[in-house]
């Protein structure tokens, strides 16, 4: 009787080591899956300095891109989208500064490491020195920058600029554009320094 009563309980016993000694399952990491831009919740900004003194500040939207699960990442501007809520000079900067007929968007790819945001929890936030490549109107460019990362959701993560990146014109060619928008608007001069920010939220 002992004996037909201890069986059950030597095969429960088993069965919760087996169960004991399989692994856990493995925490999704943050950039497992792809990943797409959320072009609603994404800003891309960049300041205009005229006469040396009048700061205005314009945005571009529709932006698109994604990151892969290998950290490759991409991010593409329709530069025709350019909004500076002054219609005659979204024309003239489409026309003129970004050529959007020849250069219709601008694209930024970098490479991330995935291990950096294995264990990211939803509200924490990491920076991250990347080396991106822009290319805007024909030029290619590595910009050295910091990137913060945060985890906003379980699928939703925002990428944004902790600082502003500072872009000369002259490097993409823009310089001549620069000059022209001067001119129609008989300003004494636009600054070719240009601050950039941007907040773009990533949804798996």
């Amino acid at each position: 009787m002992k004996t037909v009563l201890m069986r059950p309980l030597f095969a429960a016993a088993a069965l919760a080591l087996a169960a004991c000694s399989q692994p856990a399952p493995t925490a999704m990491s943050t950039l497992d899956g792809d990943w797409t831009v959320d072009a609603d919740a994404s800003r891309f900004s960049f300041v205009s300095v005229k006469a040396g003194a009048l700061a205005e500040a314009h945005t571009f939207g529709g932006l698109s891109g994604t990151v892969l699960a290998n950290g490759d990442a991409e991010i593409g501007i329709p530069l025709a989208s350019v909004e500076t809520n002054i219609d005659i000079r979204n024309e003239r900067m489409r026309e003129f500064l970004f050529e959007t007929s020849t250069y219709p968007e601008a694209t930024v790819t970098t490479k991330l490491d995935p291990d950096v945001f294995a264990d990211l929890a939803i509200g924490d936030a990491v920076s991250v020195p990347v080396t991106a490549t822009l290319n805007l109107h024909g030029e290619a460019m590595e910009i050295d920058t910091d990137l913060l990362v945060t985890r906003i959701g379980d699928d939703k993560v925002q990428v944004g600029t902790p600082v502003p990146i500072i872009i000369n014109a002259a490097d993409f060619g823009l310089d001549v554009g620069v000059e022209k928008l001067r001119e129609l608007a008989n300003l004494p001069g636009i600054t070719p320094d240009v601050p950039v920010t941007f907040s773009i939220v990533f949804t798996r």
